[in-house]
């Protein structure tokens, strides 16, 4: 991560209200969906958290937390690369998309029509 990105993340982190949280657990993860607003101009964003529970050495417990700072200006195109990179790990497994897609419907997985005909 580059020193202005976190800089700018700590700063947004001093600034802000939280406005909406969602926690979803995975098995030994956590992960927190917060939607944020600055104080200055009441501009929205969403931080997405992943939390993993660690055991250390001495037996206590600790959590390493992973944060993605993601404005409203990328969220169609961070939500279209997540849907396609889902959807692909679904095709290649054999797994029905829950929003009915086909597994055909995946990237990578294009079907041309061709005319054999023609040449």
């Amino acid at each position: 991560m580059y020193s202005e990105d976190y800089e700018r993340a700590r700063a947004q982190e001093r600034n802000t209200e939280d406005v909406y949280s969602k926690p979803v657990r995975a098995g030994k993860r956590t992960y927190f969906f917060d939607v944020k607003a600055t104080k200055g101009n009441n501009d929205f964003y969403l931080t997405i958290t992943e939390s993993k529970r660690r055991q250390e050495h001495d037996g206590t417990f600790s959590y390493d937390k992973h944060k993605i700072f993601l404005y409203k200006e990328d969220f169609e195109k961070f939500a279209e690369g997540l849907e396609d990179a889902v959807a692909f790990i679904r095709a290649r497994l054999g797994q029905a998309d829950p929003r009915g897609n086909s597994a055909e419907d995946a990237p990578g997985k294009s079907f041309t029509d061709v005319n054999f005909d023609e040449f």
